[in-house]
């Protein structure tokens, strides 16, 4: 399984940008959550979103998404299940909000620990000036 994350940069508070995670290899058959976590310099890595990946890539139900209270109103979780890209859509942006973003898959329950996610990407740096 291999995940690539894109779409990081310098932005201003207030910006918006939008990450994207290319999933290959990801072919289970069986429902899991994929999620975007971030680490800042000198902190623990926190979960930002999760959303529920159906097995099938036709899926077009509704997907279940959640959010950290920090990012809650302010980010979006999406996905686009037959190219198997995540996205993460990140609206009025903070200086807290500067981390190295990273795309996570493999989790059984809609959590946001990171333990509970067996594949990762190399990360994208979001910085908010």
């Amino acid at each position: 399984v291999q995940l690539v994350e894109s779409g990081g940069g310098t932005v201003q508070a207030g910006g918006s940008l939008k990450l994207s995670c290319v999933a290959s290899g990801y072919s289970t058959s069986s429902p899991t959550y994929m999620a975007w976590f971030r680490q800042a310099p000198g902190k623990e890595r926190e979960g930002v979103a999760a959303i529920y990946r159906s097995g099938s890539p036709t899926w077009s139900g509704i997907s279940p998404t959640y959010y950290a209270t920090s990012v809650k109103g302010r980010f979006t979780i999406s996905q686009d299940r037959a190219k198997d890209t995540l996205f993460l859509q990140m609206d009025n942006l903070k200086p807290e909000d500067t981390a190295v973003y990273y795309c996570a898959a493999g989790a059984t329950l809609s959590t946001l620990i990171p333990q509970s996610y067996n594949h990762w990407g190399q990360g994208t740096q979001v910085t908010v000036s």
